[in-house]
């Protein structure tokens, strides 16, 4: 996600930073990505987009699995996160010249032409090493088949999370006896919950944090609020707008009150809610990457689902997944090498959970060392409420969704807006994107620059 000690944000800001090699321009990490290891049969060039603290559990589990499998050199390589990620891959991909294992956000898979960009999974291959469709959350798997056949295999769902200080919480009264936040069921609890934490809150800082002014987290908390009501976005068949904007509106007068009421301070926009948090705020809506962030503070914080306001409990997540980029000759042992090492990692994925990401692998979720892990017990119920993006070509992390409707979610969080009138503009906004073409549909991956 970003260097030791930085957010995703603040990772992104430096992201330029990145060593270039080569016409991909990616940088590579690990032990296996310059020659064939001494005694290997077998060579896996994989590409993954995880920097920071992320692409230092990655490299243990690569590592890990080295060690295991040393007729199989795994050539691990790094790109950029974000637009520049997805464009590689796409012209690599339709350019045979693909690696033979990749990593997407489980929302961008739809739009990436699987059968084109993308190959299938074997899952009767997958099983030989392990990994079977009950080991996933029905959902979380149902979202990776596209056509009736696998074209992700998912690694975790990373959330949207309130993180609360439990110092801060005991001062006012809303901490429970288990040492946890008190359960909040409706928006007038939720107020209320802030009203009491604006009073044991140290003079200086704002209640809460809430990225107010980042079209990204701001559509990621619509997103989870707007599915709490029930709210959808198109029909069944993807040919029609449903988007109720009664509901939205709803939901835009919640984000916006956070700001109206002086909970959340216009002037600590961005990473500074996180900055705040650590130095004594109550409550900060982050990704789960901000654990690492908060444990190396010494933080004596919680973390908890984006709280149940509207009844139904539903908190936005995205899923790391594994994927194969088309080869026009994929087959043979590097292929089922590639099964071998996704599996393995899907496998052993609490070196993952380190991060703060839930894995998919639900029996990693039940065993004793990760019930020991603090928060993320907490709230990996997350994986039975996740709110995702709906499953169209132009959805997922850092897609034109989130790049077309985001700013606009914003202007009415922020009050350069009114909620009514937002909710009609995503309306439009989602009626012209329904009736655009995926250029990934093209003979060109990269054409338009749409794959953002």
């Amino acid at each position: 996600m970003g260097r030791p000690g930085l957010n995703r944000r603040q990772f992104l800001a430096g992201a330029g930073g990145l060593t270039v090699a080569g016409s991909f321009g990616f940088a590579a990490l690990g032990t296996g990505a310059d020659a064939l290891a001494s005694g290997a049969d077998t060579r896996v060039r994989y590409w993954n987009l995880f920097s920071g603290g992320d692409g230092y559990n990655m490299i243990a589990m690569l590592d890990s699995f080295r060690a295991a499998h040393p007729g199989i050199d795994v050539k691990d390589s790094t790109l950029q996160w974000g637009s520049p990620f997805y464009t590689k891959l796409a012209m690599a991909a339709a350019g045979n010249r693909a690696p033979d294992l990749g990593v997407m956000h489980l929302g961008r898979v739809t739009g990436f032409s699987p059968g084109r960009l993308l190959d299938p999974w074997d899952v009767g291959l997958l099983a030989e090493y392990g990994v079977k469709e009950s080991d996933f959350n029905p959902e979380l798997w149902r979202r990776a088949v596209v056509d009736g056949r696998l074209y992700a295999l998912p690694l975790d769902i990373h959330v949207q999370l309130c993180f609360y200080r439990k110092d801060v919480l005991k001062k006012a009264g809303l901490l429970g006896a288990d040492g946890r936040m008190t359960p909040v069921t409706s928006v007038d609890e939720w107020f209320d919950v802030l009203k009491e934490a604006r009073k044991a809150t140290a003079k200086g800082l704002q209640t809460i944090g809430l990225w107010h002014n980042d079209q990204n987290f701001q559509w990621w908390f619509f997103v989870a609020f707007y599915t709490q009501l029930g709210g959808t976005w198109f029909d069944e068949a993807n040919t029609e707008v449903t988007f109720d904007t009664d509901k939205a509106t709803q939901v835009l007068e919640f984000l916006r009150r956070h700001v109206g009421d002086g909970y959340a301070n216009p002037n600590f926009g961005g990473g500074a809610g996180a900055e705040q948090f650590v130095n004594g705020a109550p409550f900060a809506w982050e990704g789960n990457w901000s654990v690492p962030v908060f444990d190396a503070a010494k933080v004596e914080y919680g973390a908890t689902p984006l709280p149940p306001v509207f009844g139904e409990r539903a908190t936005h997540a995205e899923s790391h997944a594994f994927v194969l980029p088309h080869q026009s000759g994929r087959g043979g042992a590097t292929n089922e090498a590639a099964h071998q090492l996704a599996a393995y990692i899907v496998q052993h994925a609490q070196q993952w959970a380190a991060g703060g990401h839930i894995p998919a692998h639900t029996p990693t979720l039940t065993t004793d060392a990760y019930q020991k892990l603090q928060p993320q017990s907490e709230y990996v119920s997350a994986m039975d409420h996740q709110a995702t993006e709906p499953k169209v070509w132009f959805a997922g992390s850092t897609g034109i969704l989130a790049q077309r409707v985001g700013p606009v979610v914003v202007s009415s969080t922020t009050g350069s807006a009114k909620p009514e009138a937002v909710a009609r503009r995503m309306k439009n906004e989602l009626t012209a994107l329904l009736a655009s073409k995926n250029p990934m549909d093209g003979h060109t991956a990269a054409q338009g620059g749409a794959v953002a």
